[in-house]
């Protein structure tokens, strides 16, 4: 037995971690956000882009729409609310400014 398992506490790797953008924050706590991944299809060999929606906890609300954020899996929240906000990455004004400039 490991020391682990006596003290109580089960051993749990690294938690699943996703970038995406906000796309609301109507909902107290929560944000949606959508995560872009490029997949292959198995039959046609075309890359395509899959996405998806998680609702996510934002306990501090700093997320806005717009902004590009990393969410974090964790325990259950609520029926849908199983990932929440660890870092806002990019704040939408900042990405806006970013582009005037070039």
């Amino acid at each position: 037995m490991t020391e682990n398992t006596q003290s109580g506490q089960a051993q749990r790797g690294r938690p699943k971690s996703r970038i995406g953008t906000v796309l609301s924050d109507k909902m107290m706590k929560t944000v949606v956000v959508q995560v872009e991944r490029r997949a292959k299809h198995g039959q046609y060999g075309k890359y395509m882009t899959e996405k998806k929606k998680y609702k996510c906890h934002d306990e501090h609300q700093s997320a806005k729409p717009g902004d590009k954020v990393r969410i974090v899996e964790t325990r259950p929240m609520s029926r849908e609310k199983r990932w929440r906000v660890a870092e806002v990455l990019v704040k939408a004004e900042a990405e806006m400014q970013g582009k005037a400039e070039v």
